[in-house]
């Protein structure tokens, strides 16, 4: 006859989670647990659950393994049946090994459903993901935690070695890493951006970028793709987005990208269910692009639209390309996406001039969101 649990026997097992063809299929379930955790716990931490996963995105991150390596794993009850369902999943783990460029360092991300904490499955979950990591020879650990406000200075805050950039000591999140031996490196700050912009204010910004940028610049616009005679130069755009955002002591290097990987990124969102925005501005006396700034967003949830990535290469700065491209995504949006009620975003806190850019746009503070580092080799 089997003994009955102890307060010491667990009631879960960790698994790597089944990868299926698709989400119709019976091993569907761990991914499709996976989005419930995720839908939890950023609607515990924001009030709202835009910023989680969906099934369909674990799905397609982990169809797409070109440049990077990853692995799944989940805390599942023991008492589940053979084939799991969804509500039998209790927690996960994200593991990520970068394998193109900073083969230093590996990623992994653990949460666990508020309602199944404090008993040992975040930590099981955590110590497995740094093992993945150390036995593939990993040095440098990176993880994140998110955050539904920004603490003001005090005891109660944590500060990033930044200097810029708090979160709240006693969060879960933070108290969880640090245990681990996690340092904060730095704090992005979340801002949303309540749609429609106010028309005065985007035709005055509108016109300030225009006129410094002058008849040498013009943009392009292109939705869901980027034009084959121009990836390799938005592969260039990416590439320095590696190494001109604000990044602290992140020991993040240069990550390389060509035509090929943006193709692979492009194929990624759109299995992801995602639509893309890119507005590009051309220096037109080189035939360059200087700049460009990205929205996407999932089709079938259409109050909401993540702002990506914005630059502007640096032999170009100072013309208010900034600005320019992206008043222009926010035109275009307002015509292709006009259900688009707020847009999410994230900036370095010691990032002033995007977040100046972003301020003047009407991007209002909505939390943080931080990096934590750990080395654990030479």
């Amino acid at each position: 006859m089997s003994q009955p649990p102890t307060e010491s026997t667990p009631t879960w097992r960790i698994v790597e989670a089944p990868h299926p063809t698709d989400l119709d299929s019976p091993d569907a379930w761990a991914y499709l647990g996976i989005a419930q955790v995720e839908a939890e716990v950023t609607t515990e931490i924001h009030g709202y659950d835009d910023l989680a996963d969906e099934a369909r995105d674990v799905l397609a991150g982990m169809d797409s393994q070109e440049y990077t390596t990853k692995q799944r794993f989940v805390a599942v009850r023991t008492d589940a049946p053979e084939t799991p369902g969804p509500q039998d999943v209790l927690g996960h783990l994200a593991v990520a090994l970068p394998t193109s460029s900073n083969t230093h360092l590996g990623e992994l991300s653990v949460q666990v459903r508020p309602a199944h904490r404090r008993h040992g499955i975040g930590s099981a979950l955590w110590e497995t993901g740094e093992q993945v990591l150390v036995d593939a020879g990993r040095t440098v650990l990176f993880t994140d935690t998110q955050h539904g406000t920004e603490p003001p200075p005090g005891p109660g805050a944590l500060e990033a070695r930044t200097g810029a950039g708090r979160v709240p000591a006693d969060d879960p999140g933070p108290r969880f890493v640090r245990s681990k031996g996690y340092v904060l490196e730095q704090v992005e700050r979340h801002s949303i951006l309540p749609l429609p912009v106010d028309p005065g204010a985007l035709d005055r910004l509108r016109a300030q970028a225009l006129a410094a940028a002058g008849p040498d610049h013009r943009t392009h616009v292109w939705e869901d793709d980027v034009p084959e005679q121009w990836r390799e130069q938005v592969g260039t755009l990416f590439t320095r987005m590696s190494t001109d955002a604000p990044l602290g002591d992140i020991d993040f290097r240069e990550d390389p990208w060509d035509a090929r990987r943006v193709g692979v990124w492009v194929e990624e969102l759109r299995a992801k269910g995602h639509g893309l925005l890119m507005t590009v501005a051309e220096h037109v006396p080189s035939g360059t692009l200087a700049a460009f700034s990205v929205l996407d967003y999932p089709e079938d949830r259409p109050a909401f639209a993540y702002q990506e990535d914005t630059l502007v290469l640096r032999e170009h700065r100072g013309r208010r390309l900034g600005m320019l491209v992206k008043v222009v995504n926010l035109d275009e949006l307002a015509v292709r996406r006009p259900t688009t009620e707020r847009i999410h975003t994230w900036n370095a806190e010691e990032n002033d001039h995007m977040l100046a850019i972003n301020i003047d746009l009407g991007f209002t503070p909505a939390g943080g969101y931080a990096g934590w580092q750990k080395r654990v080799g030479a």
